[in-house]
This record gives structure tokens, sequence and C-alpha cells, in this order.
């Protein structure tokens, strides 16, 4: 079964049981999904429909850290609520022992030794981890540790 099918089937049962926050979050997926192909003017695959899913998780992140900021709590639970749904149409993350696996083959493969190969090394490991519900940033950080 394909992630739209999936959102799809899943919406109908949310609004059978009136689980209004569910709704939401699909609905707000479905809207974001269907953005982005009217931006490239094409249906998304399963993996791109993660990455979109993947950036929608990130927002809800920086939206929980303002609300702490501000103490609003009930609104920064909402988000972390929605955190998890949304998390749960992506794929299982990557294990950090994993991730360090696939760093260190990587740098092997490529032969680099300095900070300068850099952009070589993160460019090849993302293009191992695409599909992956994966942080660029902790990537970017291991990679600079095995560069250093």
């Amino acid at each position: 079964m394909s992630m739209s099918d999936r959102l799809t089937d899943d919406l109908k049962l949310a609004m059978k049981s009136r689980d209004q926050l569910r709704m939401d979050v699909i609905r707000m997926i479905k809207a974001a999904v269907l953005n982005k192909e009217v931006e490239l003017k094409r249906d998304l695959d399963d993996a791109e429909m993660s990455r979109v899913m993947t950036t929608l998780v990130k927002q809800r992140r920086e939206s929980v850290e303002q609300f702490e900021k501000a103490r609003r709590m009930e609104l920064a639970d909402k988000e972390r609520k929605e955190i998890e749904i949304i998390e749960s149409y992506l794929p299982k993350p990557i294990s950090p022992q994993e991730l360090d696996a696939i760093v260190e083959s990587v740098v092997a493969e490529t032969g680099s030794r300095t900070l300068k190969d850099m952009g070589m090394v993160m460019k090849a490991v993302m293009a191992r981890l695409a599909g992956q519900s994966i942080d660029g940033k902790q990537v970017s950080d291991l990679v600079k540790s095995k560069l250093s």
C-alpha cells in the first residue's frame, strides 16, 4: 500500500472515530504533499513524501522549542502529539550505530582524510540514506568528527 493510500484510509478512520487531532494532522500532511506535487508538477513517490513529512516534523520541533520558551506548555504538548502522528508514517529511524557504520564505510571508500573532503562524503552518505528519516545536522557532525 502506498503512503498516499495509507493516509487516505487513516483519514477515513479518524473521521469515523471523530479523532480531530489525527484528522487535522493527516489533512496537513496531505496539503503539504499536494503543495510539493504542484511545485514539482508531478506525483511524489513514497521517499519524497517521507522527506516532506520529515520537514513537517522539523518545523514542529522548532515550534515546541518556541512554545516552551514562551511558557505555552499546552501548545508545546499539542505540537508533540502532532510529531508522534507524523512520525508514525515515517520509516523507522536509523540507529546511531548504523549511521556510524555508513559514515565509516563512505570515508574509507572515498579515501577522505581532511575536512576539505566533507562535501563529497556528505553527498555520498546522504545518497545512501535516501528515504530514511535522518537529521542532516547529526550526519554533518558525525562526518566532521571522522574527518578531523
